[in-house]
């Protein structure tokens, strides 16, 4: 039996199990499993394991080994891509044979494809989440130097994140990683997004029955101004004055509500001027996720974990002692013990297979609205039975 050879990252399984002498779509595995995935140009299946559940995709042994370390030099600058865990490389083929290499990556967990988005020829009451969750994308790949080369609707998947939609980038075949991305290597990217939407929204409209006119084809163009507002809040430069030192501190703060980190501020004269020229340099949108995770250890989305920090600080208000920095960590704890886990704990219970933080910033949007209704504080068990007795509702897509 010819034997592969394969490059296996630690913490995930070692693969051996799975019959590598053949192709891909030819396995009969237990281990193989149905999952919801966009359009693919090469062959993929999915295996399940303890450690998770794995996307393995057949590609030639150049364009595999491409994709494999990409990735893995990605996911030290950005969290918005899919997380390789192995390459396998088939020695007995002709390593330009579609299947001579294969790419292993995680599935992203509670993920979907744009299919389950969709309503009718587009994405319905849906759009505006998805266009803020492409363009959030684009700029946090191109902040990590990032020329994707391929960006498409089957090339992403989608989960949400409190009351938006997060986007991962599953497909790295065709990209390319700069320590800093130029003008025109971003405007080319933003190019063939465009394209590429706008034959997806096609598709979609066929797919649908519905007639070219009615297809969403603008869609493109309207995620590449959300870019240019983005990227251009990002990066542009602040000039103040000598008693204007407070204005750093507004700009850290404003970019922290976007969720991006400050990595560095450089201060600088601007000119022979009295003015000073202050250059921020913006890290991942992991803000508000790892300011949670120091606190808590616990681990979720950007938006969950804004929704989140936002009940731990309503938790200290109702709850909290002294304000010093033990007691606040003796009511971070009580928090965790006494909602955060029995809570999450029961919507798993209750909802098998869904995602049990997403279940929690459900609860606490019905507690928020449910409380400015009645114009009093409902109080978080007394909500969370009111919230399972309602069926237990998420957030309302919004235009």
């Amino acid at each position: 039996m010819p034997i592969p050879k394969l490059h296996i990252r630690p913490g995930g399984p070692d693969f051996l199990d799975l019959p590598w002498e053949r192709p891909v779509l030819e396995w009969e595995e237990d281990r193989t499993v149905d999952m919801p995935t966009g359009i693919h140009r090469h062959p993929v299946v999915f295996v399940a394991y303890d450690e998770g559940i794995y996307a393995i995709k057949e590609l030639a042994a150049e364009l595999a080994d491409h994709e494999y370390q990409t990735l893995r030099t990605l996911e030290t600058r950005t969290k918005r891509s899919a997380s390789p865990a192995g390459l396998v490389l088939r020695p007995w083929l002709d390593p330009q044979e579609e299947g001579a290499g294969a790419v292993i990556t995680r599935y992203v967990d509670y993920a979907f494809p744009y299919r389950e988005l969709v309503s009718g020829s587009g994405f319905g009451p849906r759009r505006n989440q998805m266009l803020d969750a492409f363009a959030g994308l684009l700029v946090e790949l191109h902040l990590a130097g990032c020329f994707w080369g391929d960006c498409s609707l089957s090339n992403v998947l989608y989960r949400y994140d409190a009351g938006a939609i997060e986007t991962v980038m599953v497909d790295a075949e065709t990209s390319t990683l700069y320590e800093m991305i130029s003008d025109g290597r971003r405007f080319e990217d933003l190019e063939i997004m465009r394209e590429n939407l706008a034959g997806g929204m096609a598709d979609i409209a066929a797919a649908s029955g519905k007639d070219l006119d009615e297809a969403d084809l603008d869609i493109g163009t309207d995620i590449t101004k959300r870019y240019n507002a983005l990227w251009d809040e990002l990066n542009s430069d602040l000039l103040i004055g000598p008693d204007e030192r407070y204005l750093i501190r507004s700009r850290i703060e404003r970019l922290n509500d976007l969720g991006f980190a400050v990595d560095e501020i450089d201060v600088a004269p601007d000119g022979g001027s009295s003015r000073i020229r202050i250059t921020v340099q913006v890290g991942g949108r992991t803000y508000h996720s790892t300011r949670l995770r120091e606190l808590t250890g616990i681990d979720a989305s950007e938006n969950q974990a804004r929704q989140i920090l936002a009940d731990l600080s309503y938790h200290e208000a109702k709850h909290g002692g002294s304000g010093s920095p033990t007691s606040k960590a003796v009511t971070t704890m009580q928090w965790r013990a006494t909602r955060f886990e029995p809570f999450a704990s029961r919507i798993a219970e209750l909802r098998p297979g869904f995602e049990p933080i997403q279940g929690y910033c459900d609860f606490l949007n019905y507690r928020y609205r449910e409380s400015a209704e009645s114009g009093h504080d409902m109080g978080s068990t007394a909500a969370f039975e009111a919230w399972i007795e309602a069926g237990m509702p998420g957030y309302d897509p919004f235009p």
